[in-house]
């Protein structure tokens, strides 16, 4: 789905309505993070459809490591040769020589999306590995996009700015499904934390659009979201 010129989202209901990003700057594409499916199949799929083709495929960066946004990496360096970027502390979680941090097994809300929880606090959510070309820090450059440090929903979750299209793309730090919040409680390891992100992310400049990582994309005034978001009380 074109949200605006050069930027596309990607979405399957598998993984929670997950969500990922394909960025056409006019050379080159980028691609942030890669939904569920680990044949990659529906980035593929969208690659062909906007008439570019996989070895257009340059840069491909991970918000954080958990299998809903991972899932394709791997068969994606394989077709692609794309060069894979993320936080140092995901890296080791993307080449599988540890997993993911557990969550607790105690349900919150919202309830739709307890199955996810409960994947990850079992340790349910493995992913064909892949290693990292480049760990990422704040204030670093991938293509047409900044690189922000939002830890919280993990401590190595990354947020990324195209400041030319206004546009800015926050992983699970903002959620819009099943409705609007800052980040699942039940997922996310610290959410003090996380709400402090998004006090971040709401001062990173003019933002119009908001890629989040489950439900559909904010398509006007992100700024202002992120800083209702950012009031979020925290249990």
């Amino acid at each position: 789905m074109r949200v605006t010129d050069g930027v596309y989202s990607l979405g399957q209901e598998k993984g929670g309505n997950v969500h990922a990003y394909l960025l056409d700057d006019g050379g080159s594409l980028t691609l942030i993070d890669t939904l569920f499916d680990a044949d990659a199949v529906p980035v593929l799929d969208e690659i062909r459809g906007i008439g570019r083709r996989p070895s257009d495929l340059k840069n491909i960066i991970i918000t954080h490591a958990h299998r809903s946004h991972i899932g394709g990496v791997a068969a994606l360096k394989k077709l692609t040769n794309a060069r894979i970027y993320a936080h140092e502390w995901e890296a080791g979680i993307l080449d599988g020589s540890r997993p993911a941090t557990r969550v607790s097994l105690v349900p919150k809300p919202p309830m739709e999306v307890y199955y996810l929880q409960l994947g990850l606090a079992l340790g349910l959510d493995d992913h064909p590995h892949c290693p990292v070309d480049q760990a990422l820090k704040d204030g670093d450059h991938v293509g047409p996009l900044t690189v922000i440090t939002t830890p919280g929903h993990t401590p190595g979750c990354l947020s990324f700015y195209w400041q030319a299209k206004k546009a800015l793309f926050v992983g699970d730090v903002v959620v819009t499904w099943p409705r609007v919040e800052a980040g699942w409680a039940g997922l996310t390891l610290d959410m003090k934390q996380n709400v402090q992100s998004v006090g971040k992310l709401s001062e990173v400049g003019d933002v119009e659009i908001v890629g989040v990582g489950h439900g559909e994309p904010i398509p006007t005034s992100g700024t202002e979201v992120l800083k209702r978001l950012r009031e979020q009380k925290v249990e």
